[in-house]
């Protein structure tokens, strides 16, 4: 029994998971409803799924998927990518701009998504060549195109902020017809199969955790150091572009300065909650998912309790400071100890003693 709670402790999904319960079981008590979710009919007439626990689902989405390419980032290259937020505004201007241009039909749309994520590969790359090639750390590296990203997407529609509508826009970015479950939330299960099933029949995991861990002894076994860094940018930028655009079908328009504001400090948050080491290596991409659901979670129970937006950065950044805490070695560590102390002497106690 000791060994299974050792080797459950040290499981990188033991934190999230745990975490979510919390969040879970303070919410159940604070409010039995909370969970509640009831049928309603839209704007559009539709029939869809309504209630805080599809909110939560749904306002994680785009940063789920950022977070699946920065937990590459994260385990190759021992930093993470601080640009993320200010490359989905790039992605979602150019995505706007595409759709402006023609009259807006499918192949229009997938025309304009994949032309958004063009550019925004060739961003991430130029984010991977600073970090592989020329050794920058990663927040620094990427400190270029987080400052100047959201300039670039300015000028990509000439400092306005348009509008895009459109029945195929509103179903991507909300509901699709007769589907009761919001689109941005079966985008991104798709996503996350897409890229379990990349990790699972090739040896990208395997190599992205083997430099993360060790860059030196990655290149004595064969394998490209560099090829990897670059690879796990260019699949973040896969991300990013989903997440702008999806951003763009659901609000409606472009604007620069407000799209995934601040997404990076949240995306970051949620690799880090999920498991995996901000120092490299070892990784996992379900944690980092979660992790994206807590801190939605968190930020909708927050809202429930009245609490001021303006405060709800503060009570979130306590939470999640103690998250952080808890799943460190050391707190780990402390726990088995304990629970080995506590379950030998309740052996001992119950040992009996032998006649005279």
């Amino acid at each position: 029994m000791g060994n299974g709670l050792k080797k459950f402790t040290r499981s990188q999904l033991v934190i999230p998971l745990f975490s979510l319960l919390l969040l879970v079981v303070f919410n159940l008590i604070r409010d039995v409803e909370f969970f509640s979710v009831s049928i309603v009919t839209n704007n559009q007439g539709n029939r869809v799924l309504s209630g805080n626990l599809i909110s939560i689902l749904n306002g994680a989405s785009a940063v789920a998927i950022i977070s699946i390419g920065m937990t590459l980032i994260t385990s190759s290259c021992k930093g993470q990518d601080i640009s993320v937020a200010a490359v989905a505004a790039i992605a979602g201007s150019v995505f706007v701009s595409v759709l402006r241009s023609n009259e807006i039909t499918v192949p229009v749309i997938i025309l304009a998504f994949l032309f958004s994520c063009l550019v925004t590969v060739l961003f991430s790359t130029f984010n991977g060549i600073l970090v592989a090639i020329f050794k920058i750390q990663p927040m620094i590296a990427t400190l270029i195109l987080f400052s100047a990203g959201r300039s670039i997407a300015y000028w990509i529609n000439g400092g306005a902020t348009p509008t895009v509508s459109s029945p195929l826009l509103s179903s991507i970015g909300g509901f699709i017809p007769g589907i009761p479950i919001p689109s941005p939330i079966i985008i991104m299960v798709m996503f996350l199969i897409l890229i379990s099933l990349v990790l699972r029949f090739t040896n990208l995991g395997l190599y992205t955790q083997v430099v993360g861990i060790n860059e030196e002894t990655a290149h004595l076994n064969g394998i490209n150091p560099i090829l990897i860094k670059l690879i796990a940018f260019m699949i973040s930028g896969i991300c990013v572009a989903t997440a702008g655009c999806i951003t763009v079908c659901r609000i409606g328009l472009i604007n620069h300065e407000t799209l995934l504001l601040d997404a990076e400090m949240d995306v970051i948050l949620t690799v880090a909650i999920g498991g995996t080491a901000l120092s490299g290596g070892k990784f996992n991409l379900y944690g980092s998912v979660i992790g994206a659901y807590i801190i939605q979670a968190l930020t909708v129970t927050l809202y429930a309790m009245k609490v001021p937006s303006a405060a709800v950065k503060a009570y979130k950044a306590i939470v999640i400071i103690v998250i952080v805490m808890i799943s460190s070695p050391v707190v780990k560590e402390f726990a088995i100890n304990l629970y080995k102390k506590l379950f030998k002497k309740q052996v001992g106690t119950n040992i009996p003693m032998k006649a005279s």
